[in-house]
């Protein structure tokens, strides 16, 4: 499947705003968001920047949630149409697709520092759902589901660190975390408030919905 290979931080520049696309580094006084806050490119800093409105702040809302979790458009647009489907606010249901893929409850387990990093952990082969081998990124998991890191994988030298890492960002509610075992468990829906990201998703309704 195709997917993004270039420099991320260019990502975070673009949108004028973090989108903790490189982990612990985002963190860090090093973020070139900070040292360098204006659009890549050649005439990125003499660019006069523009108030977005309409289109353009729709536009820039789903680039935004496309880049946080590392999908393209085809199956971005697919989220959506599935949430639009069902009943509820859509918005949240397409929040609620995208923070449930494996790739994103592994970044939120500590088995890694970035969902990019996760996405790879995933495609590698060192997670487990319900005891089972799924090294599809996009897999949905559910209320129930127990995620885990296989035996074999637990060697490797940069789960201490991500774990350590993820302690440092917070509790996840709606994960009963077992950090010392490198496991959680599915224990309800995110809510809206749960998914702590920078993106206004009733925006990205808007514009799927003209």
């Amino acid at each position: 499947m195709a997917r993004y290979t270039g420099p991320v931080c260019r990502l975070c520049r673009r949108d004028g705003v973090k989108l903790f696309l490189k982990g612990a580094k985002c963190f860090t006084e090093k973020c070139p968001v900070e040292k360098r806050n204006f659009a890549p490119g050649q005439h990125g800093q003499s660019k006069k920047v523009k108030k977005l409105v309409g289109y353009g702040l729709q536009l820039r809302e789903k680039q935004k949630a496309k880049r946080i979790y590392f999908t393209l458009e085809t199956q971005f647009r697919a989220y959506y149409e599935k949430a639009a489907a069902r009943t509820g606010v859509t918005g949240e249901l397409l929040l609620q697709q995208l923070e449930t893929r494996l790739d994103n409850v592994a970044y939120r387990l500590g088995f890694a520092m970035s969902r990019r990093q996760s996405r790879q952990v995933v495609r590698h082969g060192h997670v487990l759902v319900n005891g089972k081998k799924v090294n599809i990124p996009s897999y949905q998991v559910k209320v129930g589901d127990v995620i885990s890191i296989t035996e074999k994988s637990k060697e490797l030298s940069m789960l201490e660190a991500s774990k350590n890492f993820a302690a440092g960002l917070g509790r996840v509610s709606w994960i009963d975390i077992a950090a010392d075992n490198l496991s959680g468990k599915i224990i309800a829906t995110p809510k809206r408030e749960d998914i702590q990201i920078p993106v206004n998703e009733q925006q990205i309704v808007e514009l799927y919905s003209k």
